[in-house]
């Protein structure tokens, strides 16, 4: 006994340190949902599309202004020059046609060349291509948009889940209470010898038993799977578990409106109706900027080119020019025009091709939102009514069960009006909350195809 005595208290001495080893969080759903959208590498991944997007509205803003700007320099180690000529100063050498290298006096050769270019008129083609660009990174922005929104959807949906399983789990314990108080009473039949008393009866409680072992394992694997997803969603170490603030999982408190409703929002607030009217503006802006090319575009240039080389002398006649050693520059108007006519025609037939076919994806995404919306004003409405008659049923399936508990007690009662009356309002009230799940994710759907932000179903304020 004092052996047991200190393993005892060792024991409890030792549990609260494991405790402390451990730390559970409670998560609201709003924090699970930034959290999980933050630690997303998806969202990252599909950031960079608008990032490349505004990169390109920089790049096609840059061409307006010096798109052509080049500097190159040359270096390197030359002789000087020798002539034989008394009579010629340095810089008269190229009179001389039997000028001959120096090999005995070197320098080091520099030469710089720049050249640029800036357009004066273009017909608007420049001013265009930025907002093409623009459109474009617009529409980027928008479908970033949705995936964000999808992204949110997914992750109450798992908080949802969450919470059906945590329900279940408990159901599952209160089921397993019941069922063994169940055994006992038969067990006590079996042994006071009632007369009433049969073996089948025990046969079919111990087939329900084991149909119930199945299931309770199939919801704990569940359970332990939608743990490990919370995990890697919000990246929990060890040390740490992550837990809803509530454990109970109950309908979304607002109420469904008229289907109107949902369907005017969605045409207006959609992101995917917003980012193909953004590539509209891109396309007809992008064959604005192809029509050009039928007209010249005025742009001015500069050119510029400096040489040095200290024992190579400068010549002065200004027809003639000492490569390693001599200062050019030059600057004025031109006129650039693509002669090309077959090639600028086909390329403005695509723009006018891409304009008609973004216009035609606004129509179809139009009809496959009202689609959406129906079909997603249905589910809900439907899960709703599912959610009102199952309650219902539960309610009377209580009723069913009490009556049958209290005639077995009274020894009036048979095993099998028990065991059915039992199981029946053990499937309901799972079937309950299933179905409440079943309607909370599909009011949550209803809002994401409306557009309307998805945290506004569980507030009845807004």
């Amino acid at each position: 006994m004092k052996k047991i005595s200190v393993t005892v208290a060792a024991f409890l001495f030792v549990l609260p340190l494991l405790a402390m080893g451990q730390d559970t969080v409670q998560v609201s759903l709003q924090n699970f949902i930034e959290r999980g959208m933050e630690n997303s590498g998806q969202i990252s991944y599909e950031k960079q599309n608008v990032n490349l997007a505004n990169n390109r509205v920089q790049q096609a803003r840059s061409n307006r202004f010096l798109p052509k700007f080049e500097l190159s320099t040359q270096h390197g180690v030359v002789p000087g020059v020798v002539s034989q000529r008394d009579d010629l100063k340095k810089d008269e050498y190229y009179l001389d046609p039997n000028l001959e290298n120096d090999w005995e006096n070197w320098a080091v050769f520099t030469r710089a060349e720049v050249s640029a270019v800036q357009p004066i008129f273009s017909w608007g083609a420049l001013k265009n291509a930025v907002r093409a660009a623009q459109s474009a990174a617009t529409a980027a922005q928008e479908q970033f948009e949705k995936k964000k929104t999808d992204l949110r959807l997914r992750l109450f949906e798992l908080y949802q889940s969450y919470l059906l399983t945590s329900e279940i789990l408990t159901l599952l314990d209160e089921a397993q209470a019941k069922i063994n108080d169940i055994e006992k009473k038969i067990e006590n039949k079996q042994k006071e010898g009632d007369s009433d008393f049969d073996d089948s009866d025990l046969y079919k409680f111990k087939v329900f038993k084991s149909e119930f072992g199945i299931r309770s394992a199939e919801i704990r694997e569940e359970a332990a799977m939608t743990q490990r997803i919370w995990n890697y969603v919000l990246q929990a170490d060890d040390s740490t578990v992550y837990k809803p603030e509530t454990n109970f999982l109950d309908p979304v408190s607002k109420e469904i409106k008229d289907l109107a409703f949902y369907r005017s929002n969605a045409l207006s607030e959609r992101s995917e109706l917003a980012a193909v009217e953004a590539g509209i503006n891109a396309a007809e802006y992008g064959m604005k900027a192809q029509r050009q090319q039928y007209y010249p575009t005025l742009f001015v240039g500069l050119s510029a080119s400096y040489a040095n080389t200290p024992n190579r002398p400068r010549q002065d006649n200004p027809f003639i020019i000492n490569n390693s050693n001599y200062a050019s520059a030059s600057f004025g108007f031109g006129i650039r025009q693509n002669l090309d006519f077959l090639s600028a025609r086909a390329d403005l037939e695509k723009g006018q091709i891409q304009y008609r076919q973004a216009k035609f994806l606004k129509e179809a995404a139009v009809e496959g939102i009202v689609l959406e919306i129906n079909k997603a004003y249905k589910e809900a409405s439907l899960s709703n009514v599912k959610v009102k008659k199952t309650d219902e049923a539960l309610v009377t399936s209580k009723k069913w069960l009490r009556q049958e508990q209290l005639d077995y007690d009274f020894g009036m009662g048979d095993t099998k009006d028990l065991i059915d009356a039992m199981q029946k309002e053990l499937e309901l009230r799972v079937q309950l909350k299933r179905r409440v799940f079943e309607f909370n994710k599909d009011m949550a759907d209803l809002y994401r195809k409306s557009g309307l932000p998805i945290m506004q179903i569980m507030n009845t304020n807004n």
